[in-house]
């Protein structure tokens, strides 16, 4: 564990707001720059400067743009590993890790820039097959294998902590939770919730609680989902769960492959709503897809400095 995130569990141990930054694939939408190939080696200072507008925004953990960046993301366009390595290109297995060790540099260059040392630095992973489809998860086996190779790019690429998150089990998380255990690397869960304060694959509440028991994250978090969904969410964890807890909505819809912008919840109303999850005893606070520099502005303005009592 770095001194840098040692720091950070002290502040949440105090009861500290946290404030995560936004949006990455949308906000390079937003500036032009699209997001497939996720852009870390091709457009470096495009990446590099929203981790840093998110920095001097007031974000006190920024997340690297390393989401859906594993092996399997690349197995999965072919019949298997041995079918990849016949037709695919020859680099298709170390790909993902060098990604991610790019993307890990881009906010480590952006932690230097701002002068920000404090500043921790998320590795962004999600589940290894399609996040919102909780029954194309792999066995538990090929999980654990690939968790640990993953989670080790992150690691050896200088981030502060694990950032797992649009996680849709308990199954997949514990599964990420070991494997970050056994690294040595903290790490945080970010669940997508539904419109009925449930995960994605049905796990209710409790079911989540006692799914994680004795491997609880840092920070249990939910992420991807509307505003409303995240305060469902939270009103019901707080009920079961007692450990550190926050949320990251996002703004604007999904529009496959890309994120479609809308003027709901700008900067003052996500604010509101961030206030909302305060008094839930929510902790960590930012955005997810959509939301942008000003909505973490606003969040590092306007939201308490310590829960609310």
């Amino acid at each position: 564990m770095t001194d840098r995130y040692k720091k950070l569990k002290s502040r949440i141990a105090d009861h500290e707001i946290v404030i995560l930054d936004g949006g990455i694939g949308s906000e390079m939408l937003r500036r032009g720059v699209t997001w497939e190939g996720h852009k870390v080696e091709s457009e470096p200072d495009a990446i590099r400067s929203i981790h840093t507008d998110y920095i001097r925004a007031g974000a006190d953990v920024v997340s690297t743009n390393t989401f859906q960046l594993a092996c399997r993301s690349y197995m999965n366009h072919f019949a298997d590993r041995e079918h990849m390595r016949r037709i695919g290109a020859s680099d298709l297995e170390t790909r993902a890790p060098g990604l991610i060790r790019e993307g890990v540099k881009r906010a480590l260059e952006a932690r230097e820039q701002t002068g920000k040392s404090d500043v921790c630095i998320a590795g962004a992973m999600t589940t290894l097959d399609w996040c919102f489809r909780p029954d194309m998860a792999p066995s538990t086996e090929d999980m654990r294998a690939e968790y640990c190779e993953t989670i080790q790019a992150f690691k050896d690429g200088g981030a502060d902590l694990m950032l797992f998150e649009t996680f849709n089990s308990t199954k997949e998380a514990r599964t990420a939770l070991e494997a970050a255990r056994d690294l040595r690397m903290p790490a945080w869960v970010g669940f997508v919730c539904d419109w009925k304060g449930r995960l994605l694959n049905g796990e209710t509440m409790p079911e989540v609680a006692q799914g994680l028991a004795g491997m609880e994250p840092d920070v249990l978090l939910f992420n991807c989902a509307p505003v409303p969904d995240i305060t469902l969410a939270l009103r019901e964890l707080s009920r079961h769960y007692h450990q550190p807890t926050g949320g990251y909505a996002h703004v604007g819809r999904f529009d496959p492959p890309d994120w479609m912008f809308t003027d709901e919840y700008p900067p003052d109303q996500y604010l509101a709503a961030g206030r909302g999850w305060t008094e839930l005893g929510a902790q960590v606070i930012g955005g997810c897809c959509g939301t942008t520099p000003m909505h973490i502005e606003a969040l590092k303005r306007g939201l308490p400095k310590v829960l609310p009592a």
